[in-house]
């Protein structure tokens, strides 16, 4: 008996590859979208570091005795080129209590800056200290 060419051919259907194509594709773009999410907030962690760094050194010249007004100028300039439109801040709270504010501009701006020294539409890491 003769077997009709049909049914010796085996192989997968067009639907068959356009589904596991499809579930590649979806898988790729869902792979992207993680690395994506991991770099955004590699950036913003590493943003906020250099501004608890810049903060401390600030707190810490001025309670050195120090001149204010040269620790911060000096330190809006480092801000300024570590950080998106990087700025510090030093106010005077109640009981000799001051606070080191460094606000830098953030893309997504979802953590925005309670302090109200910085600039609007900021991002910012304040520390408060004592002399």
């Amino acid at each position: 008996m003769k077997r009709a060419l049909w049914n010796v051919q085996r192989g997968d259907s067009l639907i068959e590859v356009m589904i596991a194509l499809s579930l590649t594709a979806v898988t790729a773009l869902g792979i992207v979208a993680v690395q994506s999410a991991i770099a955004r907030g590699e950036r913003a962690a590493l943003l906020r570091e250099r501004a608890a760094l810049i903060a401390d050194s600030v707190a810490e010249g001025i309670r050195g005795d120090a001149d204010r007004a040269a620790i911060v100028s000096q330190w809006q300039a480092r801000a300024a080129a570590m950080l998106p439109a990087g700025d510090v801040a030093v106010s005077d709270r109640v009981d000799g209590v001051r606070v080191a504010t460094v606000s830098w501009r953030e893309e997504d701006r979802s953590d925005p800056c309670p302090e109200p020294q910085a600039r609007p539409l900021t991002s910012c890491i304040a520390v408060a200290f004592a002399r």
